[in-house]
């Protein structure tokens, strides 16, 4: 694969973030560059002009690991991006392999997955791959994405539904935030696995269609994504803040175990028992049992749960 104009606009981008001042640096007053000058980040990895700069112009095929960690303390990389430039260089390699891939559309887990997943009651827990498919969910993530798997087209995307579905943007109150992540998890993707042509075709589908999804990606940002807390605003049960957790699965390389969770005896839990009672009568789902903590806190019992509204639109 040619990456070369992907390495060209990701080191020059991350050259451009980091000031003079940062790394101790004289700012100066004649400065025709945002950020460093090559020569600055040369230096600071221990290199010459001359190959950092071939580098820069995306010759990054044979740079050695030790290379490629100089430069990315020079840069002031975090872990995701760190990771991003090995995965350049790997892919630049005449000899990289590109890693086993699954058709998403064909694909099916085995029969304790989908076991495993139903075993979670009390949140959402889905599998989804580096293009965003869900492909396999319990019966309460598939009530909590209803939007998403109501758009046309299989299997189900979070990507595609997060530019390309109006409802989006009241399912996620803090869009533009959720539009930065589901951005950077796919350019990560796409440097980890540079000949997923269903992963470019995605890229593709939704660049056409989407100018805020095309301005984000030609930023060049990354990130790791595996653990913290979202706000929702669910269309039946309304705001929802949960913790969540990405677990890599070791027997499917690439793919990602995603569960939410509800803080204990808080209004989010309330909600998805509100949730799950909802399923149950849509898509005969079993209801969630209540915590122990709603037992000791008569504010969130479930008999004062009210009836769900219509989701008509």
């Amino acid at each position: 694969m040619n990456n070369r104009a992907e390495v060209r606009e990701f080191l020059s981008s991350r050259r451009a973030k980091v000031s003079p001042e940062q790394v101790g640096l004289p700012a100066g007053t004649n400065r025709r560059v945002a950020g460093l000058r090559r020569s600055e980040v040369a230096t600071m990895a221990g290199v010459s002009i001359e190959y950092y700069t071939r580098m820069e112009r995306g010759a990054i095929s044979g740079a050695s690991p030790e290379v490629l960690d100089s430069l990315a303390k020079a840069l002031r990389l975090d872990d995701a991006e760190r990771a991003h430039l090995f995965d350049l260089a790997h892919a630049a390699s005449p000899v990289a392999r590109p890693p086993r891939r699954r058709n998403s559309k064909t694909w099916a887990g085995h029969q304790s997955l989908q076991w495993t997943l139903d075993a979670v009651t009390s949140g959402p827990a889905f599998v989804r791959n580096g293009r965003m498919d869900i492909l396999a969910a319990n019966p309460l993530a598939r009530a909590f994405y209803k939007d998403v798997y109501d758009m046309p087209g299989q299997p189900p995307n979070i990507a595609r539904y997060t530019f390309l579905d109006e409802r989006a943007h009241d399912f996620y109150p803090d869009w533009e935030l959720f539009a930065e992540v589901t951005v950077a998890i796919l350019r990560t993707e796409a440097a980890r696995d540079p000949h997923n042509k269903d992963l470019h075709d995605l890229i593709g589908e939704i660049s056409t269609l989407s100018e805020d999804f095309r301005r984000r990606w030609g930023a060049h940002n990354v990130r790791h994504h595996g653990t913290g807390s979202k706000t929702f605003h669910h269309p039946v049960v309304g705001e929802l803040t949960l913790a969540f957790e990405g677990l890599e699965m070791a027997a499917e390389p690439g793919l990602t175990l995603t569960i939410y969770a509800a803080e204990p005896g808080s209004a989010s839990e309330q909600s998805l028992r509100l949730l799950a009672s909802w399923a149950a009568t849509e898509y005969g789902a079993p209801t969630l049992p209540v915590h122990t903590s709603a037992v000791q806190n008569p504010a969130v019992q479930t008999s004062a749960i009210p009836a769900p509204e219509s989701t008509d639109r």
